[in-house]
């Protein structure tokens, strides 16, 4: 939905753009491990089957104090254009199988554009 197509090229010429995870969040831009900063529009974090989030601590209001996200349905309530696609019950209790995973990932995706549409 969001792709002009040059992702899908990357990934089936098997050159995705790679890199190590940012460690920090600065306003709308990301922090990279040399210092860089880069504008993001939205994040999605594919959580997996155990959330481990550490490195989202430095993003004021991202986690609680358990280091859970903060979210309503996958949407970060307390820092806009993050979501969360596999939490345990984000939405129902399949959202973190590969049963439910893309329903979710599919609202979350026509929500973050709606969210990058208003801006």
């Amino acid at each position: 939905m969001l792709d002009d197509s040059r992702y899908r090229a990357a990934l089936a010429a098997g050159r995705p753009q790679r890199r190590p995870l940012f460690t920090g969040a600065d306003g709308t831009k990301l922090v990279w491990q040399d210092g860089k900063r880069e504008e993001a529009d939205a994040i999605v974090l594919a959580t997996g089957y155990r959330p481990d989030l550490p490195y989202l601590a430095g993003i004021d209001g991202a986690l609680d104090v358990a280091g859970n996200p903060r979210h309503r349905e996958g949407l970060a309530t307390n820092v806009p254009g993050l979501a969360f696609v596999g939490l345990e019950w984000q939405r129902c209790l399949s959202s973190n199988s590969l049963r439910g995973v893309g329903r979710d990932a599919d609202r979350i995706a026509r929500r973050l554009a709606a969210h990058l549409a208003r801006r």
